[in-house]
């Protein structure tokens, strides 16, 4: 896949996993929120599977004692 591709889809999982968070601080019947959490956690798999194979190098040098967070990274 080419840089840009891969780019767009970063920024489609984060925008897609802002949403997300937006609307579980939202009134939800329990049927919405199980959805709701189970789509955001799809997409924060998929947003950091796609960010490793992108930038390899940048989240193969881990600091010791502190797991690498995408969300931090694309926030």
């Amino acid at each position: 896949m080419m840089m840009d591709e891969n780019l767009a889809l970063l920024r489609a999982n984060h925008n897609n996993i802002s949403r997300y968070r937006r609307l579980l601080r939202t009134k939800l019947s329990p049927l919405e929120r199980q959805f709701i959490e189970r789509r955001l956690s799809e997409e924060e798999a998929a947003l950091q599977s796609l960010a490793v194979s992108t930038f390899p190098i940048a989240f193969n040098e881990r600091k010791p004692g502190r797991p690498p967070l995408v969300a931090e990274v694309m926030l």
